[in-house]
């Protein structure tokens, strides 16, 4: 299985999906993982899966504002976030094998 960190900035809506079934009243420190990246910084992230790859998400404030934005669009602005996201579906910061 693939592990990929991922930047709240570059979550597509696949990923944003996966948080909000995961975490549909946002995440505590019980789901929070720690651990340090090759560059040998502490790291917080939440995890989610797909079929074939985990999603470490980093957190912060910003995830959660992404998150809660994201789910209080109505449905003709999720139908838009594929479009704006596309680009970025592909580009994550780091890839964990």
């Amino acid at each position: 299985m693939i592990r990929k960190i991922v930047e709240y900035q570059k979550l597509n809506t696949d990923i944003l999906n996966l948080l909000i079934d995961k975490f549909p009243d946002g995440y505590d420190d019980s789901d929070i993982i720690s651990f340090r990246n090759a560059q040998n910084e502490v790291i917080e992230a939440v995890e989610v899966k797909t079929e074939d790859t985990i999603y470490l998400v980093k957190v912060g404030k910003r995830l959660v504002q992404a998150m809660e934005d994201f789910d209080s669009t109505d449905a003709s602005d999720k139908e838009e976030a594929p479009e704006m996201a596309e680009d970025l579906s592909d580009d994550f910061d780091e890839d964990l094998d």
